[in-house]
């Protein structure tokens, strides 16, 4: 096997890579080159092991390198050992019923690759269903990176400007993105029911797409009826309510945070967790809005295609992660909440002892450690009042002590299946050492 020296590989990365990295998301000090993952542990190139909280932004619900998923896996490479191109296979057809069976509101299901895609089609449904064009979006929400969603993510507060009632301007995250999207797409704050029901009032809107927790800031959750009223407002309106449940869905549980705020969405998006780290989406819902994928009216039918759509191997990985959430009523689950229950103590505890401005968001084996007094309401808010350059710093000197969370301020940490109790005490015994000096004005 090829093998490179880490300095052989960074340097041959930056040649031949922009950015040096295959996702530029990925980029961020310092350079690492990750050889090994087992459980709730990484290694990198130089042998050094880390408790990783990252989880490849979330997908690790099982950790790394699941027994149950990796044998599945091995069982479909030697009876599949390709990709057929045509028909369906039994893998398909499984997991399909698996999900449907998550939910009540999910009827039908198609398969995909990435949460991108699984976005894009499910605004296309959306429009097709409702021959409406324009669409709604959160501030500080994160939907993939295609035109109509890549927009409005971290925005600068001096570009931004204040809070307002209403939507605020487009601000793409990407060059290339045609300026005609701006006047299509409506970006308003997370739990500000008035602002959307004020823009559906002006323009015709097919569909609202949002996390139900903003996920790709940390952890910031819905007030108590937002998600309600967003439900309400939808259906007197006449748009879909979609839920981006990419990094909530079968994380927080089998039928996502959908079911755990008793809100049923028109659609959900799901993708991470959904096949412990192997390349694996799907949109699921209402089947009358599924089946405009092979609606007899080609003007009215919407483009499902996808050669790698339902390969053999992540389908397998999504059975088997499903089987092992499904193991014992969900007790994942209940390990999982006991888990981040006991470690959001032990940090608070820290934080009081030494009378820091630290408080932790969670949502069951997702957290967030957010340096100000409350828990952001929305990305205003956040902005405003959390502390980037000590977050920053934190993040740094916890990878320095074998502690890795992805080192961007206001990003979600996750826990997973694997970790132990020992993993847990270790954390916080790093973080008495370091939250002090790191973050205490």
């Amino acid at each position: 096997m090829l093998t490179y020296s880490t300095e052989d590989t960074l340097e041959k990365s930056r040649r031949f890579l922009p950015g040096g990295v295959a996702s530029v998301n990925r980029i961020a000090e310092p350079d690492l080159i990750f050889v090994r993952g087992s459980g709730a542990h990484m290694w990198d190139s130089e042998g050094k092991r880390y408790i990783d909280y990252h989880a490849a932004f979330g997908p690790h619900i099982l950790g790394h390198n699941d027994p149950h998923v990796n044998s599945s896996v091995a069982r479909a490479l030697e009876q599949h050992q390709s990709l057929y191109g045509s028909g369906t296979t039994s893998l398909e057809a499984r997991l399909a019923e698996m999900i449907c069976g998550c939910a009540p509101f999910i009827e039908s299901v198609a398969l995909l690759n990435t949460g991108s895609e699984a976005t894009y089609q499910a605004l296309r449904l959306a429009r097709a269903a409702t021959g409406r064009d324009h669409i709604i979006v959160m501030q500080g929400g994160y939907n993939g990176w295609h035109n109509d969603v890549a927009c409005n993510l971290a925005t600068p507060l001096a570009e931004l400007g204040p809070r307002i009632t209403g939507e605020y301007r487009f601000h793409p995250i990407s060059a290339g993105i045609p300026a005609a999207h701006s006047q299509l797409v409506h970006p308003v704050n997370f739990n500000d029911l008035e602002s959307v029901r004020l823009i559906a009032q002006q323009y015709p809107i097919a569909a609202i797409i949002l996390e139900p927790i903003l996920q790709n800031i940390g952890v910031v959750k819905p007030a108590p009826g937002y998600l309600q009223g967003l439900r309400k407002l939808a259906t007197e309106a006449g748009f879909l309510l979609i839920f981006d449940e990419v990094k909530t869905g079968f994380r927080h549980s089998l039928g996502g945070y959908a079911s755990l705020a008793g809100v049923a969405p028109d659609l959900a998006v799901y993708g991470k967790a959904i096949a412990n780290g192997y390349p694996i989406a799907a949109v699921g819902g209402a089947k009358r809005f599924l089946d405009l994928f092979v609606h007899p009216d080609p003007a009215r039918r919407v483009l499902l295609a996808g050669t790698y759509n339902g390969h053999p191997i992540p389908t397998a990985a999504a059975i088997a992660t499903i089987e092992r959430l499904r193991e014992n009523d969900g007790e994942v689950y209940t390990r999982l909440e006991q888990m981040g229950e006991w470690l959001q103590t032990e940090i608070e505890a820290i934080a009081q002892h030494h009378g820091l401005p630290l408080l932790v968001e969670r949502q069951g084996s997702a957290f967030c450690l957010y340096l100000m007094d409350h828990a952001p309401r929305d990305w205003h808010d956040l902005a405003a009042h959390h502390d980037f350059t000590r977050d920053k710093l934190l993040r740094m000197r916890l990878i320095q002590e074998g502690i890795y969370t992805f080192p961007v301020p206001a990003k979600q940490w996750s826990i997973s299946a694997a970790h132990t109790q020992q993993d847990l005490e270790q954390t916080v015994r790093v973080l008495h050492n370091v939250l002090p000096s790191s973050i205490k004005p």
